[in-house]
């Protein structure tokens, strides 16, 4: 089950990702979009929230932010981080389980996030679609950054090691097995496509970015470390444009939509040839 292998690893997630080399170069390329979207006295919703990095960054620009989560643990630890960075005033923490999201935790958000994979341990995002299109305000802005279909890194790399079915599992159908800690929980990697489809009309798809393009995952950390030359080469090929051409082989794919209004909703769930 999700919850309990996100417990499970509370502790040690910020060691073995949000706090590596290359955690912080690929959240980086996330928050330049944020801060280029969100101001100073808005309110963002996020969901999976995990350790609480991009609350805590949100809160430390004047955001407020509801930051929720399937983990106690990681709420708590989440807490603690934002506590010691003195933002626990901008930041409320909530159990949220958006496979079963009953209701909206609130309303009125001028945008929202889910980053690095959250809605990729969730098999049906139609709930999660009309929680967001209660929960944000028209023209708001919803920033999700998810696991990719393609992702050259780990294709290449299983290949070259002979592992075939572990290079091309994220295009199976019934989605794959992913090792969380020492626990298995199923992900679905959802096209692009697919996306754009589940939060229509609501939300209208603006634009799409590759994340960890030529940046390795982070499960692959070790074969850069060290290597500073390539590793600076590899991040400025990553905030190139290249990153946009190359988007759809990134690891992550941050999709950036925007709150329909009325008008625009309707527009929006037209045929493609009538959109803008």
């Amino acid at each position: 089950m999700i919850k309990p292998a996100f417990d499970f690893v509370a502790a040690s997630y910020d060691s073995s990702f949000a706090r590596t080399g290359l955690g912080r170069a690929l959240r980086e390329i996330v928050q330049h979009n944020l801060a280029n979207a969100f101001v100073p006295g808005d309110r963002v919703l996020e969901l999976n929230c995990g350790t609480g990095e991009d609350a805590v960054w949100l809160a430390q620009r004047g955001i407020d932010v509801v930051a929720t989560d399937v983990s106690a643990a990681m709420l708590d630890c989440a807490a603690r981080k934002a506590a010691c960075a003195g933002v626990s005033a901008r930041i409320g923490f909530r159990l949220l389980d958006i496979s079963q999201p009953v209701a909206g935790p609130d309303f009125g958000f001028d945008g929202a996030l889910s980053d690095f994979g959250g809605l990729n341990c969730v098999p049906d995002l139609e709930p999660v679609a009309e929680m967001l299109g209660r929960c944000i305000k028209p023209g708001g802005t919803w920033f999700a950054v998810v696991l990719g279909r393609w992702c050259a890194w780990e294709i290449l790399w299983h290949l070259v090691h002979l592992e075939p079915r572990t290079a091309f599992r994220r295009l199976r159908a019934g989605g794959a097995e992913a090792r969380v800690g020492d626990r298995l929980i199923r992900v679905w990697y959802p096209s692009v496509g697919k996306l754009k489809k589940v939060f229509a009309p609501d939300f209208e798809l603006r634009s799409t970015a590759g994340v960890g393009v030529f940046l390795p995952p982070t499960y692959l950390e070790a074969v850069i470390a060290g290597r500073k030359n390539l590793s600076r080469l590899l991040a400025r090929l990553e905030r190139s444009l290249l990153s946009r051409c190359f988007r759809r082989f990134g690891d992550h794919i941050l999709l950036e939509f925007k709150r329909c209004r009325r008008g625009d909703a309707e527009l929006a769930g037209a045929a493609p040839g009538l959109r803008r």
